[in-house]
């Protein structure tokens, strides 16, 4: 069973920056891609970022220019930093692995909250 496990979110001041880390069960390898999501109260889902394994690292533009992502495939972990951090960066962030078949898995979230 795959499964994804996000951590690292919490409550920071406007300005600051986290590293949210995305465990994957079993090899990175098996996947195309992996991608970090966020959700803020009220809204849709949006794509943060994607890591390719294999490729480049494609970023939306949400966070583009104030997050990274990488990966440390040894450990089957993917990770998302962000700096700059603003109250409108408040949301619930998700690692998502897509598979060559096309399927999808979600982790279920971690919060990041920004606040003075």
């Amino acid at each position: 069973q795959v499964q994804l496990v996000e951590s690292g979110g919490g409550l920071v001041q406007p300005g600051g920056s986290l590293r949210l880390s995305c465990r994957i069960s079993g090899s990175i390898w098996r996947y195309n891609a992996v991608g970090w999501y966020r959700q803020a109260p009220g809204k849709q889902r949006e794509l943060v970022g994607t890591i390719f394994p294999t490729g480049p690292t494609h970023y939306a533009d949400v966070l583009k220019g104030r997050c990274t992502i990488s990966s440390d495939i040894d450990m089957n972990m993917v990770y998302l930093h962000i700096n700059s951090l603003q109250p409108e960066d408040t949301a619930v962030y998700y690692c998502n692995a897509r598979e060559s078949n096309g399927s999808v898995y979600w982790g279920q979230g971690t919060q990041v909250t920004v606040s003075s």
